[in-house]
């Protein structure tokens, strides 16, 4: 009788635990959460195609101001920040050697002249006409030479910006006494790229920022472009004017200088769009489509105000996502929740 009623048992836990088991596979299989994310539609524009470059404000033209030889220093006539006209007083060096020379050219001046009243009557013979003719312009030549050396004067308007010796000072050479420099105009001297040198002209306007005057824009012309390229940077030097008409700007000053190649149609994309891959310059987007997300490799150009050029990787009319770029990867199912 035992026997008989565990036989029937049997069947129904049988059924029971082919039951469970089929419970069981149905829960595995549920389908995964698509990720939400927002998107948006990429378009493309004109945009200004920028280059920015850093540089020092020079001088137009920098005077060295010094006699030739040494000698004492008389007077200094001028101080560091003043103003000065071409042809000013600058410093008076002791003036003993350019009297001794004076005397000797009036000498040698009163010798000419009284045998050139004799060689016009035929008193004495063309050398000796000739030896006293050399000996004069000589001696002129000398004086005249001296004299510069002695009344230093600024062979340009411009600004002290040096003064090295005091009055009664030994100059012996080397420091110049004085530097003077044009600053209206002044120039910059920047170093750019070679896959520019077509598109940088002679003549081309462009923006300079100094640090000192914050946002304040200066204009300023491209005046010179060096024809070599450094094969060490492979870079070439293009030399900026500034008018400087009110001489705000000075010598030494920070410059940021923007150059406009013009415009190009370009891809835009919000920065929050781009994946900035860790030690790495590659850069990626998710590109939305059919419901799915795909790593896409770019190449972006600049960044105006939050939104990138992009040069390589897109095409206008493709979807990006914008949120939940950490949830993502390539190939995951996705549902785009704009609002």
């Amino acid at each position: 009788m035992k026997m008989r009623k565990l036989t029937g048992i049997t069947p129904l836990v049988v059924m029971l635990l082919l039951t469970a088991c089929s419970n069981k596979n149905q829960v595995t299989e549920t389908p995964q959460e698509k990720i939400k994310v927002q998107a948006m539609t990429v378009t493309a524009r004109q945009v200004d195609q920028l280059g920015t470059f850093t540089g020092t404000v020079e001088a137009e033209i920098v005077n060295n101001i010094a006699p030739q030889t040494p000698m004492r220093i008389k007077k200094v006539y001028v101080e560091v920040g003043d103003h000065v006209r071409a042809g000013q007083k600058l410093a008076e060096m002791d003036a003993v050697n350019l009297n001794q020379t004076r005397l000797q050219m009036e000498n040698d001046k009163t010798e000419f002249e009284r045998v050139d009243e004799l060689y016009k009557v035929g008193g004495i013979s063309k050398s000796t006409w000739d030896s006293k003719k050399l000996a004069y312009e000589i001696s002129k030549s000398t004086y005249e030479n001296l004299l510069e050396n002695t009344f230093l004067t600024s062979p340009i308007s411009g600004l002290v910006t040096k003064r090295n010796y005091d009055s009664g000072d030994m100059y012996g050479g080397g420091t110049p006494i004085y530097v003077v420099e044009q600053i209206q105009p002044v120039k910059l001297m920047v170093n750019v790229s070679e896959v520019l040198l077509t598109k940088v002209k002679k003549g081309m306007d462009v923006e300079v920022k100094l640090d000192v005057f914050g946002s304040e824009i200066f204009q300023g012309t491209i005046k010179l472009i060096h024809p070599s390229i450094d094969p060490s940077t492979r870079t070439f030097p293009v030399e900026i004017q500034i008018r400087n008409a009110d001489e705000r700007i000075l010598p030494g000053m920070f410059a940021r200088i923007t150059f406009n190649y013009g415009s190009e149609n370009r891809v835009m994309v919000p920065d929050r769009a781009i994946i900035k891959q860790t030690g790495s310059s590659d850069r990626f987007v998710y590109v939305c489509k059919d419901g799915t997300s795909y790593y896409r490799k770019v190449t972006t150009g600049q960044l105006i105000g939050n939104e990138y050029e992009i040069l390589e990787g897109l095409e206008s009319g493709e979807v990006v996502a914008i949120t939940a770029l950490n949830r993502l990867n390539n190939g995951t199912e996705i549902e785009i929740i704009n609002n």
